[in-house]
């Protein structure tokens, strides 16, 4: 019996008892070990499977890689679009804090010169005997400084609310792009594992970028071929274990009952053990027995050779099961990424028009607030040439 394992060669040993109960043992041995038929079935079953799992894997693969890809250049897209809309924000912020300053300014200016007429008492010289004492800003309506005042502060009051709006729909727009991100990039760590399990047992290079069933699929494959070999080699010691009791005086009976009753698929050995034996010489006889004792001490060798291939092909079975199954959901996740932004899509000129209404909002509160701006600087110096004219009537009285 040769295995395809070189531990498991056929070394020379000395011939084997030639008595009928260790020919019937062998035989027994032999005829147990055929029930590594399920293994080599098995083995098959595993090949078909994960071929069929790279075909699935290969459009799955692809589909996602596709889907993944328009989704990141959308996303760049609204990236930019958002960007864009960050920096009306910020520029709006801006000249916000600008104009407040400017008009903080005006109203102080307003303020200090209304604080110079209140603390500026009338001459007694210049008013009745029965009038109280006045100052001169007894003499101002100071309504219409409240009402500029008022007015500012409503507009102001606009273009900050309008700004507000444009941050929440912008802190918005982000959280949808990032949580569309985090969905897009979910499952994309490689089973770098489970390359190379694949590649432990096989030569053949990874013709599937990215994926390693191909070389996993080619392992399996090797490793189908060498159990297939191994069972091979069984049968044919199983034969030759029935040659040999059939050629054994008492034999006949024997090697006709227990070529019977083999595992289901094995039809090997009833012909032989019905058939006559064919005449042989003592020395084919005595080569054959050789043959067989020494191939009957390898036959635990080839068995734990096909254990060892199956279980090596079912661990890499479930590998590949779990990475398929990622894959799938890989894909879920890419396509619930490319329906949450078609969603975002669908909401995207509603963010555009958001920052378009700030601009549109912000120019006309701003522009009334300049005007209402100047019509205080107007005041204001009015005001301060009220001031100056009374200082004036003071020198001309005292000359």
């Amino acid at each position: 019996m040769v295995s395809s394992n070189s531990s498991a060669s056929i070394r020379e040993t000395s011939p084997a008892p030639t008595s009928l109960d260790t020919l019937v043992s062998h035989l027994v041995a032999s005829k147990r070990s055929l029930s590594s038929i399920e293994h080599v079935w098995r083995a098959n079953e595993i090949v078909t499977s994960t071929r069929v799992y790279l075909e699935a894997s290969v459009i799955t693969s692809a589909r996602t890689s596709f889907l993944r890809a328009g989704i990141t250049a959308q996303l760049h897209t609204l990236e930019s679009v958002h960007a864009h809309s960050k920096a009306i924000e910020s520029e709006g912020a801006k000249e916000y804090g600008e104009v407040l300053r400017t008009f903080d300014e005006a109203d102080q200016r307003l303020r200090r010169t209304l604080e110079g007429l209140r603390t500026t008492i009338v001459e007694h010289s210049l008013r009745p005997e029965s009038d109280q004492r006045k100052n001169l800003l007894d003499f101002v309506d100071e309504g219409g400084v409240d009402k500029l005042l008022a007015a500012v502060e409503d507009s102001a009051n606009a273009a900050k609310e309008a700004h507000n709006e444009l941050v929440q729909t912008n802190i918005g727009f982000h959280s949808d792009l990032g949580r569309i991100q985090n969905v897009n990039d979910a499952s994309r760590s490689p089973l770098h594992e489970l390359s190379k399990k694949g590649t432990a047992g096989g030569s053949r290079s990874n013709t599937a970028p990215g994926s390693p069933i191909p070389d996993i699929l080619q392992s399996m494959e090797d490793r189908a071929k060498d159990m297939a070999d191994n069972l091979e080699s069984l049968v044919k010691h199983f034969d030759l274990c029935v040659t040999a009791i059939k050629h054994t005086e008492g034999g006949g009976d024997a090697a006709q009952q227990l070529a019977d009753d083999l595992p289901e698929g094995m039809n090997v050995g009833q012909e032989i053990a019905s058939a006559a034996p064919e005449p042989i010489t003592d020395q084919e006889r005595e080569d054959m027995l050789e043959v067989l004792a020494n191939d009957a001490d390898q036959v635990e060798d080839v068995l734990a050779e096909i254990r060892d291939h199956i279980n090596e092909m079912e661990t890499l079975f479930d590998d590949t099961t779990t990475y398929v199954a990622e894959l799938d959901k890989d894909h879920s996740n890419v396509l619930e990424a490319f329906r949450q932004l078609e969603s975002l899509e669908g909401r995207l000129h509603g963010f555009v028009a958001q920052s378009q209404v700030f601009v549109m909002r912000w120019d006309d509160e701003k522009a009334k607030i300049h005007e209402r701006m100047s019509e205080l600087e107007s005041l204001g110096d009015f005001y301060s040439g009220y001031l100056s004219a009374y200082d004036n009537l003071l020198v001309e009285i005292g000359r």
